[in-house]
């Protein structure tokens, strides 16, 4: 028996592959299923079935091109009403592949599909779970995200999630293996470790969700600190429920180059969002006008979706050269299916064309400590919990991920600073401020990082960032 855990770092999602004898399961495959298909050919043998925990929010599952590419059935939990064929276990249903079992056990919480596969070795071992959003390491799925689909509220929801753990998972041996679909990073859960597996002992002593002493205490303690969830999550499920285009479909459309001299005409003509992939320090010296700068080597894919948001809406890209096809799969994982074309020759192509381009005024920090002065405005998009920590005296905190919300309340006539962490985010946020013709900021090369190293300006105390969540 062989057990793979398939980990995404930018989405922070877990999927698995399990071998025995000459038969194979996936559990919660990612989008693009050509790494599985390989090692299927690989290691010669079939896949028997493709299980998912539940309809995921957070990104495109990969279960229906893998079903279609292979043969193998879709095996959802109880409950589950897909819009395609698939078969709908029942709770302590047993499927066999090779000299091993799965057993289905449904764990309703999270969604009400939503269940957790038991893992039976050659010997009849209760060896390991994989439980999907139901159980992270350090927390449990959030309950808030299914009340519409169920008519439920996000306390009901947790009265639910608390019985599914009390009453399937917390009798469970402790050496059995816990296998999440997510770790730290992910926005379906808010306190998980940043290891991605461990044994259900330890967690039992460390989660704090499993060590309420009742259920209202669960309840209470689990919605606590909640965010809204990002806006595309909506759109992910109905995806998953309901179907896609296959990604060879996909990425035959947006593998198109466009000439510079057709890029803007084609953008106006459709309506096209322009997404520019580069890193934060290329696109700040020049880039096509209204573009929007999301840097394919960060958080790539889930700040596409907090802040696009509408899956369906066509798009351009500009990208490093020879990057257009993993830029096209990273934004299939969120279900952005709509990109009809690529910059031919990147930016450079559009500047040499003689192109009008824009820039972002960029900073590094020991500029920004010369220019700072006590009446200086400071707007910092890192999350409320970073800003708690530490931030510079008098700084105004704007989480990146509301900006549609606060950029309409920017008075362009007053200049600010602008700042993240690293950067990264900082600049998603320049380009977004300047695509709505708010254009007298000034961002800081490096973030907060940069900034405390130059030691001379004013910044709160210090505080652990686990105590302010």
């Amino acid at each position: 028996m062989k057990i793979e855990q398939i980990y995404t770092g930018c989405l922070a999602q877990g999927a698995y592959y399990i071998v025995s004898e000459n038969e194979a399961i996936i559990i919660d495959p990612l989008r693009e299923v050509k790494p599985y298909l390989d090692r299927l050919e690989k290691d010669n043998v079939t896949l028997k079935y493709i299980f998912e925990t539940h309809f995921h929010a957070d990104f495109v599952s990969g279960h229906l091109d893998l079903s279609k590419k292979t043969g193998a059935p879709i095996v959802y939990g109880p409950t589950a009403a897909p819009e395609f064929e698939a078969i709908i276990a029942e709770d302590n249903q047993i499927f066999e592949i090779g000299k091993v079992k799965i057993k289905v056990m449904h764990t309703p919480g999270h969604t009400m599909e939503s269940s957790t596969y038991l893992l039976i070795d050659e010997n009849g071992v209760e060896t390991a779970i994989f439980t999907g959003d139901t159980l992270f390491l350090g927390d449990v799925g959030r309950p808030d995200l299914a009340q519409k689909a169920t008519n439920l509220t996000q306390e009901d929801l947790a009265g639910i999630l608390y019985d599914s753990l009390q009453n399937k998972i917390m009798p469970l041996d402790d050496s059995i293996t816990v296998y999440p679909a997510h770790g730290a990073g992910s926005a379906c859960g808010k306190n998980m470790q940043k290891e991605t597996v461990d044994i259900l002992g330890n967690q039992k002593k460390t989660n704090y969700a499993l060590n309420q002493p009742d259920k209202e205490s669960f309840i209470r303690e689990v919605l606590d600190g909640l965010t809204a969830p990002p806006k595309y999550f909506g759109m992910n499920v109905a995806l998953n429920k309901g179907g896609y285009e296959s990604l060879d479909v996909v990425m035959n459309k947006g593998l198109h180059p466009v000439e510079a001299e057709d890029f803007e005409a084609l953008a106006e003509e459709t309506g096209a969002l322009i997404l520019d992939t580069r890193g934060p320090a290329d696109f700040h010296k020049g880039f096509v006008p209204n573009s929007i700068n999301i840097g394919l080597k960060g958080d790539f894919a889930p700040w596409v979706g907090t802040l696009i948001v509408d899956v369906k809406h066509p798009l351009l890209l500009v990208t490093d050269e020879g990057t257009e096809e993993e830029v096209i799969t990273r934004l299939s994982r969120v279900g952005f299916d709509n990109v009809i074309g690529y910059l031919k020759g990147s930016f450079e192509a559009w500047k040499n064309a003689g192109k009008e381009t824009d820039e972002i005024k960029r900073i590094t920090p020991a500029e920004f400590a010369e220019q700072f002065t006590e009446e200086a405005t400071v707007i910092d998009v890192r999350k409320l919990t970073e800003y708690s920590a530490e931030h510079i005296d008098n700084a105004y905190n704007k989480p990146l991920d509301t900006i549609s919300d606060w950029a309409r309340t920017i008075d362009d006539s007053e200049h600010f600073f602008l700042h993240c962490a690293g950067g990264y985010r900082s600049m998603i946020a320049a380009s977004i401020l300047n695509s709505h013709g708010i254009r007298n900021f000034t961002e800081i090369e490096g973030g907060f990082n940069g900034i405390k190293k130059t030691e001379k300006l004013p910044t709160t105390d210090f505080v652990c960032q686990s105590k302010t969540l």
